[in-house]
C-alpha cells in the first residue's frame, strides 16, 4: 500500500511536468493548427537559457526568467521565421508539418554544436527531501507541481479576462471566423507561439535543476507533449492539462504489475486505447 502511495505521488508530479508540456503545445497547435514537432528543441533550448544564466552566477530564479525569455523568442522565430512564410503561401498542412520536423533536427543538432552534448547541471541545486509518513518528496517534486497549478490558473485567467486573451480562444474555435470578424490572426499567432513556448520553459528549467538539461532532451518531451494532447482531445487547454496529469499517473501506477523497462511504453498503449475507442480525445468536441 505505502508503495502504492508512492507510486501516486510520483505519478502526480510526473502529470505535472507532461501537463504543463501538453498545455504549451496545446495552446499553439488549437490556436494556429501547426503541429509545431520543434517544440521539442525549443523546450531543451529553454533549459540550456536557464543553464546559461545560472552558470553566470545568476540566482535560481532568475535564471528560470532567462530561461522563459529565451524559451518565448525561439517559439515567435520559428513561427516568423519557418511557418508563417508557408502560411503565406497556402501550404498544405503536411508541407508544414515536414518543415517543422526539419527544424526540429536543426535546432536540436545546433544545440549539440553549440553547447556540447553532455549533461548541463546548475552550479548549486536546492536540495531539499520532504518525509510524510511512508512518502518521501523532494523540494523539486513539490515545485513540478505548484508550477503546474500557478501557471494553468494563469493561462486560464489570461484566456477569459483579457481582449488577446478571448481572440486566442476565438481564434482556437474557428479560424476563418475570427479572421473575418477582424481579429489579427497573424498578430494572435505569435502570442501563441511566445506564450505556448515560455510555458515549455517553465517544466524546462525544473527538469535542469532536477535532472539536468542535454541536447537530445526536447524528443520526449515534445512526444508526451503531443500524446497527452491528443488524449484529452485537440483544441482543448483542459483537456491536455488533464490528459498530461492521467498520462503521469498510468505510467507511474502501472509500475506495479508492469516492469520498469516498460515504463516509457505505457504512453503509446494510452494512445492506441483513446485513438481507438475517443478518437476526439476525452474532451474533443465539447
Amino acid at each position: 500500500m505505502d508503495l502504492l502511495a508512492q507510486l501516486v505521488v510520483n505519478g502526480l508530479v510526473n502529470g505535472s511536468h507532461y501537463a504543463l508540456l501538453a498545455l504549451g503545445f496545446g495552446l499553439i497547435f488549437g490556436t494556429t493548427r501547426v503541429v509545431h514537432f520543434a517544440y521539442g528543441p525549443v523546450y531543451a533550448l529553454s533549459a540550456y537559457g536557464s543553464w546559461l544564466a545560472a552558470s553566470m552566477g545568476a540566482p535560481l530564479w532568475l535564471s528560470g526568467v532567462a530561461g522563459v525569455a529565451t524559451g518565448a523568442i525561439a517559439g515567435v522565430l520559428a513561427y516568423l521565421v519557418v511557418y508563417r512564410p508557408f502560411e503565406k503561401r497556402g501550404s498544405t498542412s503536411l508541407v508544414v508539418l515536414i518543415a517543422s520536423l526539419g527544424l526540429f533536427i536543426l535546432l536540436e543538432n545546433a544545440i549539440g554544436v553549440v553547447f556540447g552534448t553532455d549533461t548541463k547541471v546548475v552550479p548549486s541545486p536546492p536540495g531539499g527531501i520532504f518525509l510524510w509518513g511512508p512518502l518521501v518528496v523532494t523540494g523539486v517534486q513539490l515545485a513540478q507541481v505548484a508550477a503546474l497549478a500557478i501557471v494553468a490558473t494563469a493561462v486560464g485567467v489570461y484566456l477569459t479576462r483579457t481582449r488577446m486573451g478571448k481572440a486566442v480562444l476565438a481564434m482556437t474555435d474557428n479560424a476563418e471566423m475570427a479572421r473575418i470578424i477582424g481579429i489579427d490572426t497573424v498578430r494572435v499567432s505569435v502570442i501563441a507561439f511566445a506564450l505556448g513556448s515560455a510555458i515549455a520553459a517553465v517544466p524546462a528549467t525544473l527538469i535542469l535543476v532536477k535532472d539536468g538539461a542535454t541536447a537530445h532532451m526536447g524528443f520526449l518531451a515534445v512526444f508526451m507533449a503531443f500524446v497527452a494532447v491528443v488524449v484529452g482531445g485537440v483544441g482543448s487547454l483542459r483537456g491536455a492539462v488533464i490528459g498530461g496529469l492521467a498520462l503521469g499517473l498510468i505510467e507511474s501506477t502501472g509500475m506495479v504489475r508492469i516492469p520498469t523497462e516498460w515504463q516509457s511504453s505505457v504512453a503509446f498503449v494510452v494512445l492506441f486505447i483513446v485513438l481507438l475507442f475517443r478518437p476526439r480525445g476525452l474532451f474533443g468536441g465539447r
